[in-house]
């Protein structure tokens, strides 16, 4: 089964703490910072993420871009993030398909909703990422000592800490 989330760029910006924080200093570095964020849980989880950003009042006819290999798109002149939202869960709902809406915006929530999609408010959103990049740490932890010393990446947490004891003459 495929899983898709469409993320409601400037709306997640918005609610996460850290990138409302770095949006009051630089709305370039908070779509950096969550572009790397989406990017690093779409490789660790396996879900397609698409970030829309609304450009509502900026002229031009929007479009889509990849980078980090996250789709990113930005809405055309006149359009609502919320209107690309909801043509992107058209396009992608299928069967085989689980689609999750991230945004906090309660209309937004209810539309999509009744489109087939699921909702993901913004603080789900954020305790997901919270626990992936928890995980990639523990991963790379784990692999660091299997390198550094073989051995002690085989043996079980209670062996390991027998031994512990013992070297420490307990």
């Amino acid at each position: 089964m495929e899983e898709y989330l469409i993320v409601d760029g400037y709306n997640i910006i918005g609610a996460w703490p850290e990138l409302a924080k770095l949006k009051e200093q630089n709305l370039e570095e908070a779509r950096d910072r969550l572009i790397d964020l989406l990017a690093e849980y779409q490789s660790f989880s396996g879900i397609k993420v698409l970030l829309v950003f609304d450009a509502y009042y900026v002229p031009g006819l929007g479009g889509k871009y990849v980078q980090r290999k996250l789709d990113i798109y930005y809405t055309k002149e006149k359009e609502t993030a919320d209107e690309l939202i909801e043509r992107l869960v058209n396009d992608i709902l299928g069967r085989r398909r689980t689609i999750y809406v991230a945004t906090s915006d309660m209309t937004e929530q209810h539309v999509i909703f009744g489109k087939g999609a699921l909702r993901m408010p913004a603080s789900e959103l954020l305790t997901k990422i919270n626990l992936a990049q928890k995980d990639i740490q523990s991963k790379i932890q784990e692999e660091t000592v299997r390198r550094t010393n073989p051995f002690d990446g085989k043996l079980s947490g209670d062996v390991r800490a027998l031994f512990e004891k013992w070297r420490r003459g307990q």
